[in-house]
């Protein structure tokens, strides 16, 4: 067997008896050995695109969805750089991804050779561990050392602080398999028995002890975007009656939260009313300025998370732990707490009626009776810009359906790509139907997404676009006005997005009325649905939601 082979099925064999089970490919000539490898064994199932890009996104979303580390495989030169957005997101949103980037050899470097860049360390400080494996030989200890590291790099990338790993594969010829099973080589190929991992280690870590909160009635519980369970932040609202407040992404928008606190925090005779003494906040809240400014009010600041890597974007932090407990005789039935679910009823019948007046669906109520109507067991990933500020804005408390997004560096790119990966992995869980709310740029900006092959697995996914022409979130803006605002901000493009799903092949639909949405969620398949807006219109009505919020909390 020639040495590239060799190296490429010891490493896809050890990663698989690891915990591998999905694996991205983008084609290419370098990368052939492991592109095989993947392809060829059984417990794992490949996915084959050919943008990186978008390679690089679908394993975002599958990672992300299936909470477990995906491989995603390119050949040299440019195509690891295309990687470098999705490591981004990795790295901030803590995703575990392994990168296995082809490379030629050492003597072929530096010398003006045909695709060849410097690849060592690529991603600088955004993986979790970096290792240039070395051209592979036929000697005693190649084994040990690839499949030890593919051990490695597995933990290294589902660790407490999950995040992506980058293997750099200096491949000679040839790499394609000879007739060869091995038996040349100078030392057995094969892994443990049993099918076990070259190195074990504990399943579970241990629970971490939770620290008591001090006995303050004036508590606020703030729940950012992030993948941990919501339900001790319920249980802690329960018992001491604490505002629970819950950006989409959480998942913990459910029960008795605080539905319109964007639109409450806003509201200055509201804040002014509502100061706190203690804020508790868990995974990474950043959605709306307003939020980030209560956060400032208040004296004592909790933050749960890792001690060493824990989110804190205002630098309000007074405390960090790993977990918290409810103060000791905490009562839930206070002024505090009913003051809150007070402004909650009013000011969440103020929205809904200025929604309502209207069957033409707006941006806000697209994003409010989307949620509301999705069937359980569904999966949503909301689109960066406004779709997830909307979702934020107008949605109501829901159980039942898993909410995503690319949150980590909130870019538009390779959105449609994290959409069908993230789909395809919770259906593979068993989750139902998978849908997605973009804009039209951040459609634009990942049309390859939709680009499917014919052998490749398709996801049952419904892709809604937002179609107001341009980047809607910059009409709320400061630059809103500014001369050149549509030629520089507004970006107005002209795109029919029937066109768009004629050139993947994917069924379309207009959605205009809201009468009309519940039956284009029962799509089949992958499809489109887009709504047509106005960016001013839209501004203008999200003024009146909280218009319409002041008023009702003055009352």
């Amino acid at each position: 067997m020639n040495p590239s082979t060799a190296l490429a099925r010891v490493l896809v064999d050890e990663l698989a008896r690891c915990g591998l089970t999905e694996a991205v490919i983008a084609p290419g000539s370098r990368s052939t050995p492991l592109a095989l490898a993947l392809v060829g064994h059984p417990d794992i199932r490949a996915h084959v695109r050919i943008d990186e890009r978008s390679a690089s996104y679908l394993a975002l979303g599958l990672a992300r969805a299936s909470r477990r580390a995906v491989a995603l495989v390119c050949t040299s030169g440019t195509a690891a750089a295309n990687f470098h957005p999705a490591v981004l997101e990795a790295d901030q949103s803590r995703v575990p991804l392994l990168l296995l980037t082809a490379d030629r050899p050492p003597e072929l470097r530096g010398t003006g050779a045909n695709q060849t860049v410097d690849q060592i360390q690529l991603y600088g400080t955004a993986v979790r561990l970096f290792t240039e494996v070395g051209v592979p030989e036929p000697v005693p200890g190649a084994v040990d050392y690839w499949r030890s590291l593919a051990c490695r790099s597995w933990a290294a990338a589902q660790a407490e602080r999950p995040g992506p790993v980058h293997l750099n594969l200096a491949f000679r010829d040839p790499l394609v398999p000879d007739e060869s099973d091995g038996a040349d080589w100078p030392e057995p190929l094969a892994g443990r028995a049993g099918g076990r991992a070259w190195i074990a280690r504990p399943a579970t870590p241990q629970e971490p002890t939770p620290v008591e909160l001090p006995p303050v009635e004036r508590g606020v519980i703030v729940c950012g975007d992030g993948d941990y369970d919501p339900v001790d932040y319920l249980a802690l609202a329960a018992e001491t009656g604490w505002p629970l407040l819950a950006e989409p992404t959480s998942n913990a928008r459910r029960g008795e939260s605080i539905s319109s606190y964007r639109q409450l925090l806003a509201s200055p005779e509201f804040v002014a009313a509502h100061e706190p003494e203690l804020v508790v906040s868990v995974g990474r809240p950043g959605l709306s300025r307003q939020l980030l400014s209560y956060l400032r009010r208040s004296p004592r600041h909790v933050v749960v998370g890792d001690p060493l890597s824990f989110d804190d974007p205002v630098r309000t932090a007074t405390d960090v732990v790993p977990a918290v407990a409810a103060p000791s005789g905490a009562t839930p039935d206070n002024e505090w707490s009913a003051s809150w679910r007070s402004a909650e009823t009013a000011a969440r019948a103020a929205m809904d009626a200025v929604l309502d007046e209207d069957e033409a669906l707006s941006e806000p109520r697209l994003a409010r009776d989307l949620v509301g109507q999705l069937p359980n067991s569904s999966l949503l990933f909301a689109g960066s810009s406004m779709p997830v500020r909307d979702m934020d804005a107008t949605m109501g408390a829901r159980c039942g359906a898993r909410i995503i997004g690319n949150r980590g560096v909130s870019g538009i790119d390779g959105t449609v790509s994290t959409a069908v990966g993230a789909a395809l992995a919770h259906q593979r869980g068993g989750g139902g139907r998978g849908y997605a709310l973009l804009g039209d740029l951040a459609l634009l900006h990942d049309q390859n997404g939709l680009v499917i092959g014919a052998e490749e697995e398709r996801p049952e996914l419904t892709i809604v676009v937002v179609n107001n022409d341009g980047g809607g979130i910059f009409s709320g803006m400061e630059q809103a006005g500014r001369p050149d605002f549509e030629r520089v901000f507004g970006t107005p493009h002209g795109v029919d997005m029937a066109r768009v799903a004629a050139m993947a092949d994917l069924g379309y639909t207009r959605l205009e009325w809201a009468s009309d949405l519940p039956k284009a969620l029962l799509g089949e398949g992958m499809c489109v649905v887009e709504v047509r807006t106005g960016r001013v219109d839209s501004a203008a009505l999200r003024r009146r939601l909280q218009e319409a919020v002041n008023h009702a909390v003055r009352r």
